[in-house]
């Protein structure tokens, strides 16, 4: 059986859920990202592409490009939110899919064309997620994930390309080989230099000397300038952590701060865990020294999802990391071995009192937002590194 393969990617996602929320934001060079000099741009709209600026450029790079440009500091709830409702509608809908990321998706429509028509049937899926979301999507069809994703990269924006089968040569070969996924900016720059430029001439290059170049990824090379690609559609599954990081502006060595800014991810990442309704029974701490040498340690515990055990565990870990005095530039924490359930009562560490606390707490945070609700011994964390470690390193998938 012909195999049918769907790709479907949200348009600029943050960038689209900010002017839903805030149309007035429509037109308008629009950046999401830090705005520090170690900010990073997150993503961007079609207008500040027009200046050259793209996703991971540094900040200050992307205001010289583009000055007019708005920057926006980012809701990574509002944009978790967007991309469940998605994921469900999808879920509904499709046979198998693939969660790749929290804004790309990939489903095996295989046999449909039986019924109804694999391309029929992805463009009313289309059609349906943008009636219903508000949010421009592309999509591309083809016998394989490579060939689809980058007839929606190359038709973009609201793309709704087939590429059908046996076409996959023609469609590939004009391209640039940096439109092949996986080939980044070192290795299409080796390939400019032997004077490969397109796919088509790429795929003219003999398997053995793409392999003495680059190695096993030679043969990977190769099958994609032949536009072969026999990965399945991984069937979708969910998170098994949570985590979150943020890198200082200045190194510090002021283990109060440092706390500070733990104390504040604890808060975030154990709301979050109630908000889904899971348990972690695994705690990580990281930290990044100023010289880059990273360190980890973690610890299992009993399932819970209390910020006052959570918060115990992390300053424990914490305390028995931190020993070499150092100047630090990053910390970090992850929650794994996540199940579903509701908080279990523990008859050492709870009361009713806290389990009434948190109820509170977390009906206050749904209805104004997390931001409106923090620890006092948190209040000296800037807002700058609480969207930072809450939009760029939540690990939500």
């Amino acid at each position: 059986m012909e195999r049918n393969i769907v790709h479907l990617d949200l348009d600029a996602f943050f960038v689209a859920v900010e002017c839903k929320n805030n149309p007035r934001l429509l037109g308008r060079p629009l950046i999401v990202g830090g705005s520090s000099r170690r900010g990073v741009v997150a993503a961007c709209n079609y207008e500040a592409r027009k200046f050259g600026v793209h996703s991971a450029m540094p900040m200050y790079l992307a205001l010289q490009l583009c000055p007019d440009a708005k920057v926006i500091s980012g809701d990574m709830e509002a944009y978790s939110q967007a991309s469940h409702e998605i994921t469900e509608m999808i879920e509904a809908a499709a046979p198998a899919f693939e969660k790749a990321s929290i804004d790309e998706f990939y489903i095996d429509a295989s046999g449909m064309d039986k019924y109804f028509g694999a391309f029929k049937w992805a463009t009313e899926l289309q059609k349906k997620i943008i009636k219903e979301s508000g949010l421009p999507i592309s999509m591309g069809l083809s016998v394989n994930k490579l060939v689809s994703k980058v007839a929606t990269g190359e038709f973009k924006p609201m793309a709704n390309q087939y590429i059908p089968a046996g076409t996959e040569k023609d469609f590939l070969g004009p391209l640039s080989v940096d439109k092949i996924p996986m080939i980044g900016k070192q290795t299409s720059t080796f390939l400019y230099d032997m004077g490969v430029r397109t796919v088509a001439t790429l795929r003219e290059m003999p398997l053995k000397f793409l392999v003495s170049a680059f190695g096993k990824n030679g043969i990977s090379l190769w099958n994609k300038a032949q536009g072969i690609d026999d990965s399945p559609v991984v069937p979708y599954s969910e998170q098994k952590s949570i985590s979150t990081e943020s890198t200082f502006e200045e190194d510090t060595i002021d283990v109060k701060r440092l706390k500070s800014i733990l104390i504040a991810m604890v808060e975030k990442v154990a709301f979050q865990l109630r908000s889904q309704m899971k348990l972690t029974s695994c705690v990580t701490v990281k930290i990044r020294y100023s010289n880059f040498d990273t360190e980890t340690r973690q610890v299992h515990i009993s399932y819970t999802s209390s910020d006052h055990v959570l918060l115990r565990t992390v300053t424990q870990l914490f305390d028995k990391l931190y020993n070499r005095r150092m100047l630090i530039r990053l910390v970090g924490v992850r929650l794994s071995g996540l199940v579903h359930g509701n908080h279990q009562i523990s008859l050492f560490d709870d009361t009713a009192e806290s389990i009434n606390l948190y109820e509170a707490i977390d009906l206050i945070k749904h209805k104004h937002g997390v931001e409106k609700l923090v620890r006092a011994t948190t209040l000296d964390v800037s807002h700058r590194v609480r969207m930072e470690m809450n939009m760029f390193k939540g690990n939500l998938k």
